[in-house]
């Protein structure tokens, strides 16, 4: 006699999906917006995995659209053309020869590879900048360090970095209604027509906002918001936040990914997420599962 029974991984497998089926139904016909950077996305298999994550979400009803970064890679290009770089907390000085080079690294080559990568993955995708069809308006971003010898703040002139004051996301949900995932480069214009470089945590989190989203991801190169014995923490409200800033629990470079995700849920979005992106398939973990696997922030954290 066979015994016709169905495996453990096959049963495993179905279920992954009905633990997944009320978070699809939730989901459907819903924003969620992907800021796609760091170690991901200089590694092929990592990239082929967010890639196919990206397709799957617009697969199964929802409205993917991403938001990339390229920091190194612009850092690349200017050490390649003997172009010295140099920064003032975390924000790369932009004079216009490098503006020019961040504008053709990120509009161009890496704006286009990601476009091939979900086109692979059996997807549709169109690379656009906050330029195109009058996606963000920026302005100058104006900026005062501290200076502990003087005992003064110094304003700094970081050339063409700018930040939103506008989004008008119409360009999304035209390419979004017509089936096609948008693929953004965090460049934009001022109202004067200069071009702008913006960080693109920054940028995302404004058009997140400006979509009412209702997942915003941060893809980064650490597990999420930690305690201090290490351990991931994984849902906050702003005002947990806040304590945790206070406390010193929260420092360094997870303060301006921690005070992005704030602005964007206190601006309308649902839920902001900080990711592991060196995490297979972390987006789909963090959607699809009860425990999740990064830190969510909330008006009123939950699970």
């Amino acid at each position: 006699m066979t015994d016709n029974s169905p495996d453990a991984a096959l049963l495993a497998k179905a279920e992954t999906l009905t633990e997944a089926l009320p978070y699809l139904q939730r989901y459907a016909g819903q924003t969620f917006v992907v800021k796609y950077g760091g170690h991901a996305m200089g590694d092929p298999e990592l990239q082929r995995d967010f890639a196919e994550d990206v397709v799957l979400l617009k697969a199964v009803g929802i409205n993917p659209v991403v938001v990339h970064g390229g920091g190194p890679q612009i850092g690349a290009m200017l050490k390649r053309l003997g172009v010295e770089s140099r920064f003032v907390n975390g924000l790369r000085v932009t004079d216009a020869e490098t503006a020019k080079i961040a504008e053709m690294v990120l509009a161009g080559s890496i704006n286009k590879d990601i476009v091939g990568w979900i086109g692979q993955a059996g997807g549709r995708a169109v690379g656009i900048s906050g330029k195109d069809a009058g996606l963000v308006l920026a302005e100058k971003v104006g900026l005062r360090d501290p200076d502990p010898l003087q005992g003064i703040e110094r304003h700094v002139d970081l050339g063409f970095v700018g930040e939103p004051i506008a989004v008008d996301r119409s360009i999304l949900d035209t390419l979004s209604n017509a089936g096609i995932i948008p693929v953004v480069a965090p460049v934009g214009v001022g109202a004067d027509g200069t071009t702008y470089n913006i960080n693109a945590d920054t940028m995302a989190g404004a058009i997140a906002a400006a979509m009412g989203a209702s997942r915003f991801f941060l893809l980064t190169d650490v597990a999420g918001v930690l305690d201090k014995q290490g351990e991931l923490l994984t849902s906050l409200d702003p005002a947990a936040v806040e304590e945790l800033r206070a406390d010193g629990t929260i420092t360094g470079g997870m303060i301006p990914k921690i005070e992005t995700c704030v602005a964007a849920v206190q601006s309308g979005v649902d839920a902001a997420v900080i990711l592991d992106g060196r995490i297979p398939h972390a987006m789909l973990l963090e959607i699809f599962t009860r425990q999740g696997a990064g830190t969510l922030v909330s008006a009123k954290a939950a699970r």
